[in-house]
């Protein structure tokens, strides 16, 4: 495998005439934490649905794994070993918690070690066996977040993108989720941190990279990006 798991080369992406992503570039390096940050509307959103498969690039390339992943449809990408944790904490209200995590095993690859991870997701996170036969929408905010992020470790990823994983919940939730991610690279998956909170994603990564109006406009090691640096960008000063 490349040293890089993740390489986005020059991808741009619309809607209709609006020009959401321009000339974005990245790498992500096997095993790392790398955080994308930026006001509402600066295109983080959309680069990553691009990467999942979710938004078809108008131009560009995407590589996973060595891999030409370009315009591939979601569910070929989840087979590879890509993973998105939409923003918003999106569960089947009306499914139970045991039942949404199952539904992220359903590629082929996963299937055999469902039981496994099953366990796995549930020593990560053991609110979620305390009401494994409860609805999700009977969950809390935080909760439903849990949910989301252990689906998507169902399908036993290589990366998962994680987008606005913090929005609207409260900060020793939030810390806890942190906290659980932290464990979840240290066990060799590689993250990518889509976030606004700018102060605790970078914290957290190895490398980040902001946007502004659709264009990635400073990157670096996260210990090198001073906070002015930071600022500057995030605000086009």
């Amino acid at each position: 495998m490349s040293e890089n798991i993740l390489a986005i080369e020059n991808v741009a992406a619309r809607y209709g005439d609006f020009l959401a992503v321009q000339d974005a570039s990245l790498c992500v390096p096997n095993k790392s934490i790398v955080s994308i940050i930026g006001s509402n509307g600066a295109g983080k959103s959309t680069l990553m649905d691009c990467v999942a498969g979710v938004h078809k690039p108008s131009s560009g390339r995407i590589f996973f794994k060595g891999e030409d992943i370009t315009g591939l449809p979601a569910y070929e990408i989840v087979r590879r070993g890509l993973s998105l944790v939409p923003q918003g904490s999106r569960c089947f209200v009306r499914m139970t918690v045991e039942d949404n995590l199952i539904m992220g095993s359903f590629p082929g690859c996963a299937r055999k070690g469902a039981t496994s991870m099953l366990e796995k997701v549930y020593e990560l996170f053991p609110v979620l066996k305390e009401k494994r036969n409860d609805l999700s929408g009977s969950l809390s905010g935080g909760q439903r977040q849990m949910v989301a992020i252990g689906r998507s470790l169902m399908s036993q990823p290589d990366l998962i993108l994680f987008d606005e994983i913090s929005l609207g919940l409260a900060p020793t939730i939030i810390k806890d989720i942190y906290s659980r991610i932290r464990q979840i690279n240290a066990e060799g998956t590689s993250i990518v941190l889509v976030e606004q909170d700018v102060k605790r994603s970078v914290k957290t990564s190895d490398y980040s990279h902001v946007m502004l109006k659709g264009k990635i406009v400073l990157s670096g090691p996260s210990r090198e990006l001073t906070e002015e640096d930071i600022k500057n960008a995030y605000f086009g000063i």
